[in-house]
């Protein structure tokens, strides 16, 4: 059990126990025992034990081991008092609400005591990429104290980093005990993926005996494209993959979950619309406030997607025109089918763009079951060449409102990313992929970065 894990488990039980003698139910002689149940499944599920790194890993944890309380509950009241069931709901929301509430407040306000103080053995890209993603996500409660530079011909051959990293606290191989023991380090993050077996060993030699946990930052072309699980056989463990395609149950019920959350969207667009109305208006723009354009869907048929118009209207000529005139524009539009300064963006749609609300028509979409709140990228007819072996794969799954692409990296990412990362979530998609998705689609826009 980790420290923060701890401190949450007597708060929880503390929150769980007050709540069986406020809620009325009708025998309260079964309390201890649903009491006994629900801690049970906590540690069951692993709340209190693991390093959990993101909060949608604790939202996954926080979900399942509510859902098997319950089902517990109903099994332990069902013969004493089977009209407390509803009561019994009750209770279980209340505990998970609070539950998930204070798995974060405790890592934002007890940070300081129960950081993790971690090295990085690396610093070039994948290194930095990692320092990027601490200073964003502080729910793991990563605290970098310093970087390792392996550019050392005494202990490695073949590792020539160039450095990356933007950090003062960077110290050679040799010094990785010394800085394990000076800085406390209980947390080691190996950023190197050109690493072979025998480097790998070198480092671990001297770090796995004095901290807690080893993580290892794989290199993004790696991203394996269909399902993986580890399976022990007779002592040697295999890596065992499987197709990730959708049963029916798994289609139904992402289904139920885009029209839920597409009714939802298509109400806050009717005051959206209003206002980038008055917006565009503003700015002289009498325009329509939406455009259409045909895109590749699912199994490859074509439809009609709607978006805010964020461009001036006649955007294709003009791009036609500039391409033809500007040889760096045509090429950067080859390689990736957008451009990072794009002089046809209209006053309001650089507003949209940079809060990622032009996307938002496409809630009609998402209810008229031509695209899913999660998906691919909805691909242009023109990009069909371009995306090569990758199109069947894509187009197995409905496009989506957002995606992978649009949540790790956004405008950072080349075409050829977006088409790997789209590969992977149509071999890999489960609930818990979409869950994350949908999770670090709001934080996008509510912070407002990446915007394409």
């Amino acid at each position: 059990m980790t420290q923060i894990g701890l401190l949450n488990c007597i708060v929880d039980a503390i929150f769980a126990a007050i709540m069986l003698y406020v809620i009325p139910f009708t025998d309260p002689t079964f309390q201890m025992r649903l009491f006994v149940a629900y801690m049970f499944m906590q540690f069951l599920c692993g709340r209190y034990k693991r390093l959990v790194l993101l909060a949608t890993d604790e939202l996954k944890l926080n979900v399942l081991s509510h859902i098997w309380a319950y089902i517990f509950g109903v099994l332990i009241i069902w013969s004493y008092a089977p009209q407390d069931i509803w009561i019994l709901m009750v209770y279980i929301l209340l505990c998970f609400i609070f539950s998930m509430w204070f798995a974060i407040f405790s890592r934002h306000k007890f940070r300081r005591r129960f950081k993790h103080r971690v090295l990085v053995v690396g610093i070039g890209e994948s290194a930095e990429r990692f320092r990027q993603t601490v200073v964003k996500n502080r729910f793991s409660m990563f605290d970098i104290r310093a970087f390792i530079d392996c550019n050392d011909a005494d202990y490695f051959e073949n590792i020539h980093q160039r450095r990356l990293v933007h950090s003062k606290r960077i110290y050679e191989f040799g010094l990785v005990e010394q800085i394990v023991t000076d800085q406390r380090i209980d947390t080691v993050v190996i950023a190197i993926t050109q690493l072979n077996q025998k480097d790998i060993q070198k480092i671990m030699n001297k770090v796995q005996d004095h901290v807690d946990h080893v993580f290892f930052v794989p290199r993004m072309e790696n991203l394996v494209t269909f399902d993986t699980k580890v399976e022990d056989y007779d002592g040697q463990l295999l890596i065992a993959n499987s197709s990730g395609t959708m049963n029916q149950l798994n289609v139904i019920f992402k289904r139920f979950i885009d029209i839920g959350i597409g009714i939802i969207g298509c109400l806050l667009l009717i005051p959206l619309t209003i206002y980038v109305k008055i917006v565009n208006l503003k700015y002289g723009d009498k325009g329509p406030v939406f455009f259409t354009q045909d895109r590749i869907g699912k199994d490859g048929k074509l439809f009609k997607i709607y978006k805010y118009r964020t461009m001036v209207q006649g955007a294709d000529k003009i791009l036609e025109k500039l391409m033809a005139e500007n040889p760096s524009i045509r090429e950067e539009y080859t390689i990736n089918k957008k451009l990072a300064h794009d002089p046809r963006i209209t006053k309001a749609g650089q507003f949209l763009r940079e809060k990622s609300l032009d996307e938002f028509p496409q809630f009609i979409n998402v209810v008229k079951g031509q695209m899913s709140v999660v998906g691919p990228r909805p691909y242009l007819l023109k990009e069909k060449e371009d995306m090569g072996e990758n199109y069947k794969h894509i187009v197995s799954m409905k496009p989506g409102l957002s995606g992978m692409w649009q949540t790790h990296g956004r405008s950072d990412v080349t075409f050829e990313q977006r088409l790997l990362l789209d590969n992977y979530y149509a071999h890999n998609w489960n609930i818990w992929l979409d869950l994350t998705i949908i999770y670090r689609t709001i934080s996008l826009v509510l912070h407002g970065r990446g915007a394409r």
